[in-house]
């Protein structure tokens, strides 16, 4: 029996939920910022990105306005668990890194499940690079090899951490080549990495084409080899692992996500900005002062990578698992 007590108490309860129920209905953008996470600290390829193209995906979206927020640690995965369990309302996305992303959830519990995300835009696709000292005996990467095979475990090289790009680049190029597994030495990131290697404290390492070009230009750093599809402009004196007979395209693959469950009204407003945005000659023109190589893939397509990269991982990870 519905007592004169207990339709008061849901009349209140009703009034009470009203305004939050409204709020949750709000034209999307509303009138509160979209927060985008980067789960690296500021200063990185993956915040320079996010930082340099979502003022051009906002200005795509009438009243939309936007805030980074680093959310460093566990090698990326605070951050991604952020995005992934945000309220999917389109207040929140989040930066990521192929197949650092992909790797997290093979390795260790995690709070997120690697292709359940709405994948809205990869922007870059920065290649891994073999770096040594400029004076470094290492001069080829038949070089390489010869030394690997001589002396099984007594070649080391540094990269940006375990799972990172940088180290299933190093594991896919040790199965291929037929090489003992070298001693890896990781690093949080590459700025503490490249003093060591230029120290002599490790025999190589394996980076991308933005962390240490300079010191390449500058005579300091030598490149080996490019695990790009075809030479970058970067270095274009520098052949490609396939063209050393390797077929190996490997690097990181960088864009925007967002959280499962994303719907599709946002996420298709988000998909045709991010087009507008990457389509930009200005953004086009920064990526390249930053060498920041693009490859555009926008929703499906961008997906579609994605479950590329995650299915060739999942192999690897059960030929050669990686912790720690």
């Amino acid at each position: 029996m519905l007592t004169r007590r207990r339709l008061g108490a849901g009349a209140a309860g009703a009034a009470i939920a009203a305004p939050a129920l409204l709020r949750a209905q709000a034209p999307w953008p509303g009138d509160r910022p979209v927060e985008v996470i980067v789960p690296f600290p500021p200063g990185g390829g993956v915040d320079i990105m996010t930082r340099l193209v979502m003022p051009l995906v906002a200005a795509q979206i009438p009243g939309m306005r936007h805030v980074v927020s680093n959310r460093a640690g566990a090698a990326g995965q605070i951050g991604l668990e952020a995005t992934f369990n945000a309220v999917p309302d389109g207040y929140t996305l989040g930066a990521t890194t192929i197949p650092a992303h992909n790797a997290i959830p093979l390795e260790r519990a995690a709070r997120y499940r690697a292709m359940d995300f709405a994948f809205l835009a990869n922007i870059v696709e920065d290649a891994n690079w073999l770096y040594v000292r400029a004076d470094s005996p290492i001069r080829t990467v038949q070089d390489l090899v010869e030394r690997a095979r001589a002396r099984p475990g007594g070649l080391s090289y540094g990269t940006t951490g375990v799972g990172s790009d940088d180290h299933i680049f190093m594991l896919t190029f040790e199965a291929l080549a037929g090489v003992p597994p070298l001693v890896h030495i990781p690093f949080a990131g590459a700025a503490p990495l490249i003093p060591q290697l230029a120290g002599g404290h490790m025999d190589l390492a394996a980076i991308n084409v933005n962390d240490a070009i300079g010191m390449a230009r500058e005579g300091k750093l030598r490149i080996l080899a490019q695990a790009a599809a075809e030479r970058q402009r970067e270095a274009p004196d520098v052949p490609t692992f396939r063209e050393l007979g390797l077929d190996i395209v490997h690097g990181a693959s960088r864009g925007i996500v967002g959280p499962p469950g994303l719907p599709a009204e946002i996420s298709g407003r988000l998909e045709r900005a991010f087009a507008v945005a990457l389509a930009d000659g200005g953004f086009q023109r920064d990526a390249e002062r930053n060498a920041m190589p693009l490859r555009p893939l926008v929703g499906a397509a961008y997906r579609e990578m994605a479950a590329g990269v995650d299915a060739k991982l999942k192999e690897l990870w059960q030929q050669r698992p990686w912790r720690g």
